[in-house]
This record gives C-alpha cells, sequence and structure tokens, in this order.
C-alpha cells in the first residue's frame, strides 16, 4: 500500500515559483510504478500535470505547463517534487501527488490507484 502527502503549497504572486513535495513511505521498486501529479481548480475536471517513470528516467508533461513546470525524484525514490516556475492565475488549484503500477496513457488520472489529500497553490495577479 502506497501513502501519498503532499506539501508545499501556498499563495504566490503571478510569475512567481514554487516546489511541491510528495512523499511517498513504502515506495520500494521505483521502475514499476509511474509517479505523476494532477490539478483540479473549483468547477473544473482534474488534469494531468506532470508524470514521471521507469526509475525516474522519463518525464511527460502537459502542454498546458511544458517549459514552466519541472516533474523529479529525490534520489532515494521517496519523494516526488514538482518545480513550478512562471505561474499564472490559471494554475490555481488543488495538486494531488498520484502514483500508478502501469499506464497506458501516462496523464490519463483513470489509471492512478494512490492517491495524496492534496496541497492548494493560489496564484494571484
Amino acid at each position: 500500500q502506497v501513502q501519498l502527502v503532499e506539501s508545499g503549497g501556498g499563495s504566490v504572486q503571478a510569475g512567481g515559483s514554487l516546489r511541491l513535495s510528495c512523499a511517498a513511505p513504502g515506495y520500494t521498486y521505483a521502475s514499476m510504478y509511474s509517479m505523476a501529479w494532477f490539478r483540479q481548480a473549483p468547477g473544473k475536471e482534474r488534469e494531468g500535470v506532470a508524470t514521471i517513470y521507469n526509475g525516474g528516467r522519463t518525464i511527460v508533461c502537459s502542454d498546458s505547463v511544458k517549459g514552466r513546470f519541472t516533474i523529479s525524484q529525490g534520489s532515494a525514490k521517496n519523494t516526488v517534487y514538482l518545480q513550478m516556475n512562471s505561474l499564472k492565475p490559471e494554475d490555481t488549484a488543488m495538486y494531488f501527488c498520484a502514483a500508478a503500477y502501469r499506464t497506458l496513457y501516462p496523464l490519463d488520472p483513470a489509471y492512478y490507484e494512490h492517491w495524496g489529500q492534496g496541497t492548494l497553490v493560489t496564484v494571484s495577479s
């Protein structure tokens, strides 16, 4: 059973940066799992942001954040990060960390089996 706990959310001005962290105690075999960040704004569907898999060697980002956000893992593979730069008001959302044993489409939330509680990011103009 994978437990995920997010942290690092907060309120920033447009153009600012935040780094989100996801602690995953019990995550043992990194090559077997995809780790991902999703987000959901009020009244909108959950959206895939970025995912990392193949032991951290493969990364996929959504078009909406490409060039601004970076996903990475700690050396112990039990923490995943989302570095968010050049934040925009439309990035405001609850951000969730998730893990999947395997996926057909890496940014499809339907394939993810384990979810954190979320951390709130608010970007003001």
